[in-house]
């Protein structure tokens, strides 16, 4: 249940921000698929990082803004010009002149120019700006890319999947849309408002302050409406989030929905959960859709006002009809950009809060520098635990004064109960966690002297879990070895009794897994992990729970191929099957982060201590020895 949690935790993460609503979407209008994010903590502060982050892009933006600046005063310029045509017009209609066609031509190719020129500005200034932000959020995605390489282990163990996510594609994705189109808007709402405000001046004061009023009347009409249609469109996010949880809850696990006969509960869950949604959706989009009614109607009140005001100062003789006209242009002017001012401010805020989870990110704690690189090559595989202490929490010690020595070429088993430190023991040998103190050394080095490269270079591993990419089998066999020949893949995977099942599918090595790798079996993806790690040829071979998963014949079957892979390696094996581990050299028991035990399975069976109670506490299973090569082969074949 935990990916359907992270599922709706990211989906349902975004709607807890009541004060703001996506302007353009509550129009209708089509908008970027993101996510919602609440508002930033330090505004402020993550504005003025995102300016100095814009930096290397800072001739493109300066462009930009010329360009831009520049093409919305062609359009401001052009009901100034347009004017003398109507005024012309009606001088000649009054004292019965003739029109001056050339003259009124002029005038209008100039306004038609002037168009075109606010167009290409407009056009060059959005490319620029869509250049400069997909530079901008390319540098981004590689920082937290570089970052996420440098951070250690423990954030990832404290950090769900989903939010790494979100921030690497949503939260990016945000701050590139705000600087792709909100920066053009903003520059050109500023132009034309500044603009307008000067020309109108120029022409009429009155008119001017009937223009200016009409501001705060669609502000107050405007902050009514949506703060009652936010709190609707919150409930219609969080629903959809419900709704998207549970259907993927409902078919992820689709057979135990069938098995235990919840079908016809679960469509009355949905279909409460979705009426729900019906209305609270009916709601928000009727609040939304009068939004844009009421501001155009205070518009053509505007509108209204300076017709009627214009047409009695023009009737004084204080302006004239081309006056009239030109106001009433300006008035639409004015009127735009102040109708997307909230949507303006909401992406804005969105985005500043979007770049501040992203620079939190950028901040994060990252491990200890890497040494030097070194020659690993002569390395044998000896390791030695010197005094370690560790502990995930400073107030809860896990491991505490760990002394251990493994040769070279000895097979060490870690069996405990969970919690007791078996997996953080490798992960410490790994160098996935730092010690708190002491010393772990590989042939005597320091490995806190060592590249990690260098160090994991060392090591070949399979898990529990076993991790193929979508591509061919050759392709996941040779992932520790790019360099390898096809002869060397298929070597290493007759080692790990291999090659019989994958010779069986249609395209041999050359067959492509899917995503997951779900078109072979569990066994068969463990069997592939083993040979990737025989290709690398480690020193030093880590099985984590490398059989748990699979069925008791599947485990022997396995488990021969192990133990091919560690002859002459030094092996350490994490088991909760203790029958897995009974050849071990030596057997390390683990109980609250300390060796409590050590020794071969007979000497600790004959102990009769922690060691003998857990092996008796489980079912033993059969040897190897018990299962032929024909068993083998029809396993390989099934």
């Amino acid at each position: 249940m935990k990916d359907n949690d992270e599922i709706v935790k990211v989906q349902e993460e975004g709607v807890s921000s009541v004060g703001k609503m996506d302007m353009a979407g509550a129009f209708g209008a089509s908008s970027i698929n993101v996510k919602k994010v609440q508002g930033a903590e330090k505004f402020g502060k993550t504005l003025v990082r995102l300016v100095k982050y814009m930096r290397p892009e800072l001739i493109a933006l300066l462009c930009m803004i010329i360009l831009a600046a520049v093409g919305a005063w062609f359009a401001v310029w052009v009901p100034d010009i347009l004017k003398k045509v109507t005024n012309h017009l009606i001088e000649s209609i009054q004292y019965f002149k003739e029109v001056d066609l050339s003259y009124v031509g002029q005038i209008c190719l100039t306004a038609g120019a002037l168009y075109c020129l606010n167009a290409l500005f407009m056009l060059i200034s959005g490319l620029i700006a869509a250049s400069m932000a997909q530079h901008v959020v390319r540098r981004m995605r590689f920082d937290i890319k570089r970052k996420l390489d440098k951070v250690p282990l423990s954030y990832y163990d404290s950090t769900t999947t989903g939010e790494i996510l979100s921030r690497l594609t949503n939260d990016v994705e945000m701050v590139a849309v705000t600087l792709q189109d909100t920066i053009n808007q903003i520059i050109n709402l500023v132009m034309t408002v500044c603009g307008v405000l000067f020309m109108m001046f120029r022409i009429d004061w009155l008119l001017s302050v009937i223009a200016i009023c009409s501001v705060p009347v669609l502000m107050i009409v405007t902050k009514l409406i949506i703060k009652r249609s936010q709190i609707q469109f919150a409930e219609q996010q969080n629903l959809i989030g419900k709704i998207n949880g549970h259907v993927e809850e409902m078919y992820a696990g689709h057979r135990v929905v069938l098995l235990y006969n919840h079908r016809d509960k679960s469509i009355e869950e949905f279909e409460v959960t979705n009426t729900e949604l019906l209305k609270t959706t009916r709601k928000a989009q009727f609040l939304a859709g009068i939004i844009l009614p009421c501001i155009k109607f205070v518009n053509n009140l505007s509108y209204v006002a300076v017709c009627v005001f214009g047409g009695l100062r023009a009737g004084l003789g204080i302006i004239s009809i081309g006056d009239i006209q030109a106001c009433i242009q300006y008035t639409r002017q004015f009127a735009q950009p102040i109708e997307n001012v909230s949507n303006i401010a909401s992406t804005i805020q969105s985005a500043i809060a979007s770049a501040e989870r992203v620079f939190k990110m950028l901040d994060l704690e990252e491990m200890i520098p890497n040494k030097e690189h070194m020659d690993v090559s002569n390395f044998q595989g000896t390791v030695d635990f010197e005094h370690v202490d560790f502990s995930y929490a400073d107030d809860n010690p896990l491991i505490t004064d760990m002394n251990l020595h493994v040769n070279a070429g000895e097979s060490i088993a870690i069996v405990g109960p969970t919690g007791a430190g078996k997996t953080t023991l490798v992960n410490l040998l790994m160098r996935f966690y730092e010690t708190n103190s002491g010393e772990i050394k590989v042939d005597g080095v320091n490995i806190t002297d060592m590249h990690r490269d260098d160090l994991r270079s060392l090591y070949g591993m399979v898990l529990q879990d076993t991790w193929l990419f979508k591509g061919t089998v050759a392709d996941n066999v040779k992932y520790g070895n790019d360099s390898c020949s096809r002869e060397e893949i298929i070597e290493a995977a007759k080692k790990a009794h291999a090659h019989e099942f994958v010779m069986s599918m249609e395209n041999g090595y050359d067959t492509e897994l899917n995503d997951d790798a779900s078109n072979i079996s569990q066994g068969q993806k463990q069997l592939l992990t083993i040979a990737r790690a025989i290709l690398k040829n480690p020193k030093i071979i880590i099985l984590d729970e490398a059989t748990s998963s699979v069925d008791t014949r599947t485990e022997q079957y396995i488990q021969s191929a192990m133990l091919a892979m560690m002859e002459g390696r030094t092996s350490f094996v994490i088991a909760h099957r203790l029958s897995t581990i009974k050849s071990a050299a030596v057997i390390l028991v683990m109980n609250s982060g300390n060796v409590i035990e050590q020794g071969n399975h007979e000497t600790l069976m004959a102990k009769g201590g922690f060691y003998k109670s857990l092996y008796e506490s489980q079912f033993q299973g059969n040897s190897i020895d018990d299962f032929d090569e024909e068993d083998i082969t029809g396993f390989i074949q099934t």
